[in-house]
């Protein structure tokens, strides 16, 4: 008989002469918590909670190489005195188990000149950023010479405060992608042209790290695996720098995908999981180092697949463990069912560094703010009754059980998860639907008993005789004035997501905000063919790439989208945004801004834009006007004199980033 089948994810990995306990590899990610480019405590204590949680290694970034590789927001490497800093953090990841690694990078015409004070961004050529806005100087012999120095001179600064091991980043449209791409490499000395021209900066950084940090030293590179960029680099030529690479002084690769300019989505929720593993098993097949796999692995399952099926060596798990940095640990005793997942919103993390903010997270109220300290058990243990069971709800009940309260939450309906089913809705949302899994599943393994299909009522409230309520009662949907809002072909864009309610073939969605968007996408994938379907075609060469892309895309319903404003999609976070925006194209959603709907008729509706009224067929109207806070009991535990806390949507319509974090802030105040 054979013995039990060993864990994959939790096997031994060398990487030149260093053994890693475990392949979840936690990679780079800008954090926005550095100041003046120096490691803070914000920084040490986000990345030591991740090590207590088990990865095998964590690789913090990225670093700066130079003055104009980053901005301040960048954890500093191009100064010996920011040496100190790295130590500091060298030794939190150490002394909480996991091994660790820097980034160093230079962003190229990624940069930003408000960030450098006026200073040009250098690249290999002068090609405009349609990221930036900005043209770059194209760089000299000397500068390349030096800027190559710089990438060896910051290495040996990981390698003095303690890091285990230095990462390149060679990828993400990056100074070193731009060297390597004929899209932003012009030039006709040695370092252009041809394929292996272009290479050779990217092959000259990888050997001064090398020869700066010694033979014995880790050294990975994080590469493309596809830029995604048209007339850009094909995937062969990325598999030949891959080689090269390999075959030179480096110890690892780790896969990244596409371009900030990218039009492929990456890292959002209509991404399938582990969908880009197979850019990792096209170079590994053709390299001889440990290849690590990237992007949407969010969950010890699709991890081990990636790894059995010899997709890779390592997994990439960066906002996983954002969201749960317990991930590792529950994995290996075998407590995955309380995983948080990250959902791929982007609303924490990369919505937050568009506005220069830090990174957070909407599944983990934490994330970010682990410098602050956990909030001080209760002092005395209090009765709570939490009303409403969507995510603002039950990350309050979560917390308050936490702190030591005796808690009871209430759900109106017969299922937990409010909102986040509606957010589930639409194609390529699914994840939504995941966390209210996660929260529920919490709520049992903290033995928090729930009450479902219960209304809670003032004789409710006598009868539980609560401390404290915290009402997260939601919203409910906004029925605007409009004339023929009682027809029968008028319904609501709750019920139209819910399936509760039917629609024709001419569909007008009223309203373009996140819910109009989400609806009108929703409706438009109805009749469209299913992936199981267009595979089989596909490999039986049924029909061409091009008729199956287009059964993939045109639906059974047309769908026109009506807003008010000048702007569809106000309310998505940008992340996301452009995404969604380039589905409504594909799948042919007409869209119609500055228009007002005066009045619904028999026939559609009639639209008032620029002054004129034109009239628009459809068989049904979606209502998707927004909504309005849901808040019945407020007056009624106020007159009780029971101490009480409003969150979420009952309190103010916001995001599911919102109320997470209202649930949680309320429930450490009681």
């Amino acid at each position: 008989m054979s013995g039990p089948v060993k864990d994959l994810l939790f096997a031994p990995i060398r990487i030149n002469q260093l053994e890693v306990g475990n392949r979840i590899y936690l990679p780079a990610m800008h954090l926005g918590m550095a100041q003046e480019f120096e490691v803070t405590d914000q920084i040490v204590d986000f990345y030591a909670r991740r090590a207590k949680g088990g990865p095998g290694m964590i690789c913090v970034g990225y670093a700066t190489v130079d003055e104009l590789s980053g901005n301040t927001q960048n954890i500093g490497c191009h100064d010996d005195k920011f040496i100190p800093g790295l130590t500091r953090l060298a030794a939190a990841i150490r002394e909480n188990g996991s091994l660790s690694a820097v980034q160093i990078n230079h962003a190229g015409r990624y940069n930003f000149s408000f960030f450098l004070n006026g200073k040009q961004p250098v690249a290999p050529s002068a090609v405009p950023s349609r990221m930036t806005r900005e043209t770059p100087k194209a760089m000299d012999i000397d500068e390349i010479k030096t800027t190559i120095a710089a990438f060896g001179a910051a290495a040996v600064r990981v390698k003095k405060a303690g890091f285990d091991a230095v990462e390149i980043l060679s990828g993400t449209g990056y100074l070193i992608s731009e060297f390597l791409s004929p899209l932003t490499n012009q030039r006709t000395d040695e370092y252009g042209g041809s394929l292996e021209n272009r290479m050779r900066f990217g092959l000259e950084v990888a050997q001064a790290v090398r020869d700066a940090v010694g033979p014995d030293y880790p050294l990975i590179v994080r590469m493309n695996g596809n830029d995604f960029m048209p007339n850009g680099n094909e995937r062969q030529d990325l598999i030949e720098y891959a080689k090269a690479l390999s075959d030179g002084p480096v110890d690892a690769l780790c896969i990244n995908v596409g371009w900030h300019e990218a039009r492929v989505p990456q890292i959002v929720a209509q991404v399938p999981r582990g969908a880009f593993g197979y850019l990792a098993r096209d170079i590994r097949k053709a390299v001889d180092v440990p290849v690590i796999a990237s992007h949407r692995i969010n969950d010890p399952e699709t991890a081990r697949d990636l790894l059995a099926q010899g997709f890779c060596d390592m997994v990439a798990m960066g906002r996983s463990l954002i969201a749960d940095p317990d991930l590792p640990l529950k994995a290996k005793a075998g407590r995955e069912r309380e995983i948080v997942h990250c959902i791929a919103c982007a609303q924490g993390c990369f919505d937050n560094l568009f506005k220069l903010k830090h990174v957070e997270c909407l599944c983990n109220p934490l994330a970010g703010h682990e410098h602050k300290g956990a909030p001080a058990k209760a002092e005395a243990a209090k009765k709570v009754l939490v009303v409403g069971g969507g995510a603002a709800g039950m990350t309050a009940a979560l917390t308050a059980k936490r702190q030591g309260h005796e808690v009871t939450l209430y759900e109106r309906s017969g299922r937990l998860g409010g909102q986040l089913h509606l957010a589930a809705a639409p194609p390529g949302r699914e994840e939504f639907a995941q966390f209210a899994v996660d929260l529920e599943n919490q709520l049992s393994a903290e033995k928090i008993p729930v009450v479902l299909n219960q209304e809670v009522t003032a004789d409710v409230l006598e009868q539980l005789n609560p401390d404290a309520v915290i009402l997260a009662t939601g919203a409910q949907p906004l029925e605007p004035p409009i004339p023929g809002m009682d027809l029968p072909h008028v319904v609501g864009a709750w019920d139209v997501l819910e399936h509760k309610a039917a629609t024709g073939k001419r569909v007008a969605v009223v309203g373009g905000g996140a819910v109009g968007v989400e609806t009108a996408l929703f409706l438009a994938e109805e009749g469209t063919m299913p992936a199981d379907t267009l595979k089989f075609l596909l490999v039986n060469k049924a029909e061409s790439p091009e008729a199956l892309y287009e059964m993939a895309t045109q639906g059974s319903k047309k769908i026109c989208l009506i807003e008010m404003t000048d702007k569809i999609g106000k309310d998505i976070g940008k992340s996301t945004k452009w995404g969604m925006m380039q589905d409504m194209g594909r799948f042919g959603v007409e869209s119609i801004t500055a228009g007002k709907v005066v009045r619904i008729t028999e026939d559609g509706l009639e639209i008032e834009q620029g002054g004129d009224v034109v009239a628009k067929n459809a068989d049904t109207i979606v209502i998707a006007a927004g909504s309005a806070s849901y808040n019945p009991l407020e007056s009624i535990v106020k007159e009780m004199g029971i101490d009480y806390r409003v969150i979420g949507d009952a309190s103010r319509v916001a995001m599911a980033f919102d109320a997470v974090h209202a649930g949680y802030q309320a429930a450490i105040e009681i």
